[in-house]
This record gives structure tokens, sequence and C-alpha cells, in this order.
């Protein structure tokens, strides 16, 4: 997956595909907050996510607070959002359904 940074029309595109994502008010970034039950499976999440993230070589902003995470992407070395960023969305997505 290409680390070139994506048009905002390729962006737009992506998020209208992306439940529950937007853009950043930075312009730069997606993102957004899940909310689980409790703790525990927002402690779950993260840690799917982050074997995820591992593999791509390619990690999240994010915290914690309870059963709230909140996310962050871009791909700083690219200056923006990037296949890569959008890609890490949608696993989120599906590890969050």
């Amino acid at each position: 997956m290409t680390r070139e940074k994506l048009s905002k029309d390729a962006i737009t595109a992506a998020l209208a595909e992306l439940e529950g994502w937007s853009l950043a008010t930075d312009g730069a970034s997606i993102k957004r907050s899940f909310d689980f039950k409790n703790f525990s499976e927002a402690f779950a999440f993260m840690t799917r996510v982050a074997l995820a993230a591992e593999k791509m070589d390619h990690h999240p902003d994010w915290s914690n607070v309870y059963k709230t995470v909140d996310v962050t992407l871009n791909t700083h070395d690219a200056g923006g959002v990037t296949a890569l960023d959008i890609e890490l969305a949608k696993r989120m997505n599906r590890y969050f359904a």
C-alpha cells in the first residue's frame, strides 16, 4: 500500500463508505470515536487493532478513557491521509462490528 497523500476528493469518497469517520478539523487526518459496553471491550478492541497496525507498520494516534476509544489517523511522513489510513479505518470498523 502506498504512502502517497490522497486528494481531498479521494478522502471524501472514502469517508462516504466509512461509517462513523469524518475529516478532522486540521484537514489532514480522519477521526472517529468508538464507544463500547465497558473498559474490557474497549481494551480488547485496542489490542486487536494494535496487532493489525503492527503488521501494517502503520500506527494510530488514539486515546482511551474507560469505554471510549478516540482515534485520529494520518500518515505523518506523507503529511496527510493515505490509503494506509483508509485501510486501517476499515479494519477498525470491522473489528467494532
